[in-house]
């Protein structure tokens, strides 16, 4: 079972994540920020992978620091959940459209954390959600699953379409990046011989 789980416990948040990168895409998500929560569900439906995840953060401040460390802890759930990365496909792109938005999604799950991020949005907030918030999140899943992580976005006007794109495209090139290669099932897909160091 390629599974992880990881609980994070701060003064500012308590988050509980378990995935399941063989799951078939079921999600139980309550972090207290519904379009957050609306988004992590892109996730698990179209990698597909299983998530379970609760997060409790000083809301009375703002998202920022339960966006930040729901993203740490999925991270680290993620990286456990990969073990010695044996076997997986390595690499992975989506290019993903919602009506006029377009995002452009790579993933090398390299071993070496790196995100670049070339996304803008017309709006600062959808409903109460910070869009800067987007970029936390995905720098501290790039950082703690230890991925090299690039998200485009090629054209919208829409924030909540633009930012519904980015998140289906990171699931679908991450499902594709983490799916076994049945032609190299026991090898590690590096001619270092490692993706863990």
């Amino acid at each position: 079972m390629r599974s992880g789980k990881i609980e994070r416990n701060t003064s500012e948040t308590k988050v509980s994540v378990a995935v399941d990168l063989d799951g078939a895409g079921n999600a139980h998500i309550s972090t207290g920020v519904g379009f957050f929560d609306h988004m992590l569900d892109q996730i698990a439906r179209h990698a597909p992978l299983d998530l379970e995840l609760t997060a409790k953060g000083d809301l009375h401040i703002d998202a920022h620091h339960t966006v930040e460390d729901v993203g740490i802890a999925f991270g680290q759930a993620v990286d456990r959940a990969l073990g010695d990365r044996k076997g997986i496909t390595r690499y992975g792109d989506a290019h993903v459209p919602l009506d006029e938005a377009l995002t452009r999604v790579v993933v090398d799950v390299s071993g070496r954390p790196f995100l670049v991020y070339e996304v803008k949005f017309p709006a600062q907030k959808i409903g109460d959600f910070d869009t800067e918030l987007i970029r936390e999140f995905f720098q501290a899943v790039a950082v703690h699953a230890r991925i090299g992580l690039h998200i485009e976005t090629l054209r919208g006007v829409n924030s909540h379409h633009i930012a519904e794109s980015a998140f289906k495209g990171f699931a679908r090139a991450f499902g594709k990046a983490v799916a076994i290669n049945p032609r190299a099932q026991n090898q590690v897909p590096s001619t270092k011989g490692t993706l863990t160091s």
